[in-house]
């Protein structure tokens, strides 16, 4: 009796495998907000100026390991973005970096064949 109970558990367990292999994988894209802390600290790392760390935990209320974190997590890694730092006047201080458009140069050029 026991292994009745065992196989039908089994035999649910691998369907639900095989229902959910089958179901397509929609890629979702997330909606930006305009007055979202994130696109506060946006803007203000895509000033020429950039920003520094006490100003955006000044103004997000983050500690300095969470704005950190944004850096690496969101502004590099989910976004893809380059984050450049430079120290002025005794201050680190961030922004994002322009992105130079690529120029004919650096795309190697097709040769004919002969």
């Amino acid at each position: 009796m026991a292994t009745g109970k065992r196989r039908r558990a089994i035999k649910a367990r691998v369907g639900l495998k095989t229902r959910s292999k089958l179901t397509p994988k929609v890629a979702v894209r997330h909606r930006r907000r305009a007055h979202s802390k994130q696109e506060g600290v946006l803007t203000m790392l895509r000033r020429p100026g950039g920003a520094s760390i006490a100003a955006i935990m000044q103004s997000t209320g983050w500690q300095p390991h969470s704005v950190r974190g944004f850096f690496a997590g969101v502004v590099r890694k989910r976004l893809g973005l380059k984050l450049e730092s430079a120290k002025a006047d005794g201050e680190r201080v961030y922004r994002i970096a322009a992105e130079k458009p690529p120029t004919a140069e650096a795309a190697p050029a097709c040769e004919p064949r002969t």
